[in-house]
């Protein structure tokens, strides 16, 4: 997945900094995720909660109402996005270069012809 226009996306998340109990100081986050859309569905049934530009500030405003916040956390509209096959390796994390978001030709069924 990615961005149609090859644009950044910028996606809903939570982060805070707190004391574990050894007494360091740690810095975490999440990402906020939400039902598919029609073009992620295939590949899985949540995805992240997908900010549009004009929504970073509302989003990022300590002032902001939950309810505005939560009226954020829905699926991204279908154009925003486009999906395309990339290598299998992916899925080895003993594998970190660029080739691993390239587009690759679609793998053909076991009865395909």
């Amino acid at each position: 997945m990615r961005s149609a226009t090859g644009e950044p996306l910028g996606v809903a998340g939570l982060w805070e900094s707190w004391q574990s109990l050894d007494g360091s100081e740690l810095t975490t986050c999440t990402l906020i995720t939400t039902d598919a859309n029609a073009t992620m569905q295939p590949i899985h049934h949540r995805m992240p909660a997908i900010l549009l530009p004009e929504e970073y500030g509302t989003w990022l405003a300590p002032e902001t109402p939950l309810k505005t916040l939560s009226a954020l956390l829905r699926p991204a509209p279908d154009s925003l996005l486009e999906a395309y096959p990339v290598s299998t390796r992916v899925n080895s994390p003993a594998h970190d270069d660029p080739s691993l978001i390239g587009p690759v030709a679609p793998l053909r069924g076991l009865f395909e012809e």
